[in-house]
């Protein structure tokens, strides 16, 4: 097999990180915007010694599961790649991908539950963050993401995964920045000011709050002014605020974020459940599903009165859930302003049997642990590189139970996974969600069960 050789394949399905796979002479080959069943001619463009990575010629006979996207820049943005796949198939591809994802890594046959819908498939990001850039000679301001694999910006004014009110506050930002000669960030100079803008809005589309991420350390008066223009213009923006980055890295924001006007956060509600979220605080991009994920828990907890950890908790959204069912919760989160709005939420909610605690999951695992505390239940919600292998030792000597396992990425769960179940918690149950959709990214809850 050589490069651009043309071959004719059958999609067998998809595979994590997005692409569709199809073989010749068993020889795996992996392909962007395939559809499983599809019948496609496509070209090689890279072999390795395990796999060859191709691109589509023709779509000779499509997939009964394909359909046009909705979006006109889904072939070349980076930002969701599953549109042309119907939604039905999303579900079990997902399901598909959590199933073997896990027994490739931990070497188990697990039964993988059917994959939960979103309420909503399109519109459905409460978090959006989207770079800025400018073009050449005329300047003009231009927001989008990047394209496949490249830090190359596609300027999409209508996303069909945000609300529609950003994309129309987000346009008029950018008409409202260039007149008033904003520049924008460029990651090869390194100059210019405006580096991200990123829109927080409650489910609920009542309240808004937008960020400015600048290469600054301090707010640029037009910036105040942009703020004067918008707040004025739409009502449902609560806040609008800085964040100063002004370091070469792919984080999108630093630690440092400061109030141009109005608020510093908004309000999620979530059933009679209200979260205080700040611009620096994690909480679920898809609150729709969210709450579906938070009611699951709920349900699969069937002990009295337990005593519950909750670990990675950001602004306690699984604590606070579960505080009406718990003799009592200990929320543990490292960012210190997720950490505050965990305590103002407690506070919102009247809630009295919450503690919590900000620091390393890991030490204060420990320090629970030398002041003897034990909990029936404990969940776990890392980021997408899970957990820390002395955080899990710590978690299995905390936990009397179970252990609810809920992750962003499968494999970091997998490997979790092995390791949970060589020091005596077994997966019981293992339900995907679907958070995000048309995306290949997708959500896995784990109820491990202690073996006697």
């Amino acid at each position: 097999m050589q490069n651009d050789e043309i071959y004719t394949v059958k999609i067998e399905k998809m595979i994590n990180e997005g692409r569709a796979l199809a073989r010749i002479d068993n020889f795996p080959i992996f392909i962007d915007g395939g559809c499983p069943e599809d019948i496609l001619k496509v070209k090689i463009k890279k072999v390795n010694k395990k796999y060859a990575i191709s691109e589509i010629e023709e779509i000779i006979t499509p997939s009964p599961h394909r359909q046009t996207p909705e979006c006109p820049f889904h072939a070349k943005c980076g930002s969701c790649n599953w549109q042309h796949i119907n939604y039905n198939e999303q579900l079990k591809q997902k399901k598909n991908i959590v199933y073997e994802t896990i027994k490739n890594i931990t070497g188990i046959d697990f039964k993988i539950e059917d994959t939960i819908a979103s309420p909503k498939i399109y519109e459905y990001r409460c978090k959006v963050q989207l770079p800025v850039s400018e073009t050449m000679v005329s300047k003009r301001i231009l927001t989008g993401y990047y394209k496949k694999n490249s830090h190359e910006l596609i300027n999409i004014k209508c996303c069909k995964l945000h609300p529609q009110i950003i994309n129309e506050i987000n346009e008029d930002i950018k008409s409202f920045a260039q007149k008033l000669n904003i520049s924008a960030y460029n990651e090869k100079t390194k100059k210019g000011l405006l580096r991200h803008i990123i829109y927080r809005i409650s489910s609920d589309l009542s309240q808004l709050l937008i960020i400015f991420v600048i290469n600054s350390t301090v707010t640029d008066d037009k910036l105040k002014q942009i703020a004067d223009y918008i707040m004025s213009k739409y009502p449902i923006i609560v806040g609008v605020c800085t964040n100063y980055n002004i370091k070469n890295t792919n984080v999108i924001m630093s630690d440092n974020t400061k109030i141009i006007k109005g608020n510093d956060y908004y309000i999620e509600k979530l059933d009679n459940i209200k979260y205080t979220i700040s611009a620096n605080s994690f909480f679920q991009v898809n609150p729709y599903c969210a709450k579906l994920i938070f009611d699951k828990v709920k349900s699969i907890i069937n002990i009295e009165s337990p005593a519950i950890l909750d670990a990675y908790s950001g602004v306690s959204s699984f604590g606070i859930w579960l505080s009406s069912i718990a003799k009592k919760v200990v929320c543990i989160e490292e960012v210190q302003s997720a950490t505050n709005d965990a305590e103002e939420n407690i506070r919102l909610n009247n809630i009295n049997n919450i503690e919590i605690i900000n620091g390393d999951a890991s030490e204060n695992f420990k320090k629970l642990i030398d002041n003897k505390e034990k909990f029936n239940i404990s969940i776990i919600d890392p980021p997408r590189k899970g957990s820390s292998e002395d955080a899990i030792n710590y978690l299995v000597n905390l936990t009397s139970q179970y252990i609810i396992y809920v992750s962003c990425n499968v494999s970091t769960l997998a490997r979790d996974m092995k390791q949970l179940i060589s020091k005596g918690f077994y997966p019981k149950y293992i339900q995907p969600f679907d958070m995000f959709p048309n995306t290949y990214h997708v959500e896995t809850l784990c109820l491990f069960s202690k073996i006697d």
